[in-house]
């Protein structure tokens, strides 16, 4: 059965201790900036919103690379990109509706969530449960939809 990362950002403190775990875990380094799940903080609301790689189905990230550099790992169900064959040229940051593939300036390649291979070091890594790694039924883009619709709740802004 494939797992997924569940997200609940009602439990998230912002320690940001997911950041640092990931970015160990990558990197090599304790370091936020180079960490590929990231905590987003709404000062107004005194609210943290961890978010990463979904994984999706629709793999827009895959279908986008022109040199064929991210693949399925069949194992995890992550969408990993190959350091060998990425030549940088950033359409899969573009093809992404969440933001959530970044250019390393570093390396000249793109970095997402490759579920760590399928042992996820910022759910091992998080305190409060805010993120866990699940049978991937229990996670999905319509859970994420919804959390979203409550988040707009109360909103002005429009789309």
């Amino acid at each position: 059965m494939q797992r997924s990362l569940l997200i609940d950002a009602d439990k998230c403190t912002g320690c940001v201790q997911c950041e640092m775990a990931c970015s160990y875990e990558n990197e090599g380094i304790f370091n936020p900036s180079k960490s590929r799940i990231r905590v987003f903080t709404f000062h107004h609301e005194g609210r943290f919103v961890p978010y990463t790689c979904t994984q999706c189905a629709e793999a827009w990230c895959m279908q986008a690379c022109p040199v064929d550099a991210i693949s399925l790992d069949v194992n995890s169900g992550a969408k990993v990109v190959s350091d060998s064959l990425c030549v940088g040229c950033k359409v899969c940051t573009i093809a992404c509706p969440f933001g959530t593939v970044n250019y390393n300036t570093g390396t000249g390649k793109v970095t997402k969530c490759d579920l760590c291979g399928g042992d996820p070091a910022c759910a091992k890594a998080c305190p409060t449960g805010a993120i866990t790694y699940v049978d991937s039924d229990q996670t999905g883009f319509e859970k994420m939809r919804q959390w979203a619709g409550k988040t707009d709740a109360g909103s002005t802004a429009t789309a």
